[in-house]
Parts: C-alpha cells; structure tokens; sequence
C-alpha cells in the first residue's frame, strides 16, 4: 500500500520561506516522477512543480518559477519543495503527488495515481 505523508507546512508573512517534505513508502521512487500540486479552497488542484524519476528535469507554473525549487532523494524516498519570497496567492493546500511509470511529470493531476493528504500553507500578507 501507497503512503505519502507531506510536511512542513504552517503560517508564514509574505515574503518568508517555507519548506516542505513528502515521505514516500509502499512504492519504488525511480519508477515515479513526482509532483507537487496546490488546491485553495473552492478551487481544482493547481500544478506547482515537477520533477523526473532521477531529479535530472524538473518543471514549474509560471508562478513557482524562480521561487520554489523542487527535490528529490530516492535513497530517502523523499520530494521536497523549498518555497521562498512566499506570496498570499500560494495560500493552500499543497499535495504531493506521484506518477509512474513515467520518466517525467505532468502538469494534469488526471495523470497521477497517488496522492498525499496536504499540507496547509497559509501566506500572510
């Protein structure tokens, strides 16, 4: 059985840092290009970033890029995402998400089969 378990969220000003973690068991992380995603309330999960099954691509929206920085450890089973120069809009729950077996990830949350339950950030402003 599949288990993610994200970390790290929490209450943060504008303008801070955050960093999260997910914890991957019950699956194999190089058969998997992993992913986080967001959903603020009312809304669809929203891609934020992505990375490929050795960390070797990795991907973002338009409003992650240059802020956020994905990573992985297949040794650890662990994605992480550090998030800085945080704005209210990335207000939400972030997911991390699993995709396999492909090389690289999605920016469709139709294509991921395993989900983690999230973590609330909540940006301040």
């Amino acid at each position: 059985q599949v288990h993610m378990v994200e970390s790290g969220g929490g209450l943060v000003q504008a303008g801070g840092s955050l960093r999260l973690s997910c914890q991957v068991s019950g699956l194999v992380p190089r058969y998997y290009a992993m992913a986080w995603f967001r959903q603020a309330r009312g809304t669809e999960r929203e891609f934020v970033a992505g990375i490929s099954i050795l960390g070797e691509r990795t991907s973002y929206s338009d409003s992650a890029k240059g802020r956020f920085t994905i990573s992985r450890d297949n040794g650890k089973s662990t994605v992480d995402l550090q998030m800085n120069s945080l704005k209210p809009e990335d207000t939400g729950v972030y997911l991390c998400a699993a995709r396999g077996p492909y090389r690289d990830p999605s920016p469709s949350s139709d294509e991921y089969q395993h989900w983690g339950q999230g973590t609330q950030i909540t940006v301040s402003s």
